[in-house]
């Protein structure tokens, strides 16, 4: 579904909230969540795995395997998806 098309910033964030909404019941479904930080300049999505995902040794797996994918997948201008400490 990536183009490339730029999204202004304020379109960006919105489509990146919606993906996350797509990836958080598989996240919840494992006892964690993800919560969305910020948007950088370059265009990599800022991002906390709590609960049961911020203590995985797996999560960094999860993040980039899963959750970027989907991200950049699904959001032209997403460069990368970062978790937060």
């Amino acid at each position: 579904m990536s183009t490339d098309v730029e999204l202004d910033p304020a379109e960006m964030e919105a489509q990146v909230l919606e993906a996350i909404e797509l990836i958080r019941p598989a996240l919840q479904s494992d006892g964690g969540d993800i919560v969305y930080n910020h948007i950088d300049d370059e265009g990599v999505v800022h991002v906390s795995l709590v609960g049961a995902c911020g203590t995985c040794p797996v999560s960094q797996m999860t993040l980039k395997a899963g959750v970027e994918r989907i991200i950049m997948d699904r959001v032209p201008g997403v460069t990368e998806v970062v978790a937060d400490e």
